[in-house]
């Protein structure tokens, strides 16, 4: 059943406020998709925050004119289903992730910061370890220079304080005041 005017109208509205607070496109081929796999595709999308739909291309063409995704443009031929994500790599996962397990699905581009990604560069971006991953790896390395200098001061302080520990617990019991 084809869409009246308005209801493309509004399609369009959705999509282009959709595109507007994400920074990532992701397109696939679902050819051949059952039902059932489409509805566990959207399952997961919607779980980890994915915006998917499955658009006509002129109407998605229409929604993104002017976005940083019209750069994707040119990618938008045959039966696509579009995945808007504001995180970075959500998108490009949950369709990267989806077609490892799935050989209907196929990869066909996307796009980030302004550009355009072919598969594999939709595929780089999934790679890519969520936020979370990263501020985790990044406080890792951060505090490894901090605990290793904490290790060091722990041993000199063990070797000069081996012999020297009870003379100084004598020092200090002598120095405060008594109860």
């Amino acid at each position: 059943m084809s869409l009246n005017r308005n209801e493309k109208a509004a399609v369009v509205t959705d999509v282009a406020a959709q595109a507007a607070k994400s920074q990532t496109l992701a397109l696939a081929e679902y050819r051949g998709l059952t039902v059932e796999a489409l509805n566990k595709l959207r399952v997961e999308a919607r779980a980890k925050g994915v915006y998917l739909h499955v658009l006509k291309n002129t109407l998605a063409r229409r929604a993104v004119a002017g976005t940083p995704f019209e750069a994707a443009s040119e990618s938008m031929v045959g039966p696509l289903i579009y995945g808007f994500s504001e995180d970075a790599v959500a998108a490009a996962k949950v369709i990267a992730d989806f077609a490892k397990t799935n050989d209907k699905l196929i990869i066909k581009g996307g796009a980030y910061g302004g550009k355009a990604l072919d598969a594999n560069g939709v595929k780089a971006l999934a790679s890519v370890p969520s936020k979370e991953v990263l501020l985790a790896q990044l406080l890792g390395l951060m505090q490894s220079p901090v605990s290793r200098f904490a290790r060091v001061i722990a041993a000199v302080s063990e070797q000069r304080g081996g012999a020297a520990a009870p003379a100084e617990a004598e020092a200090v019991a002598e120095a405060a005041p008594a109860a």
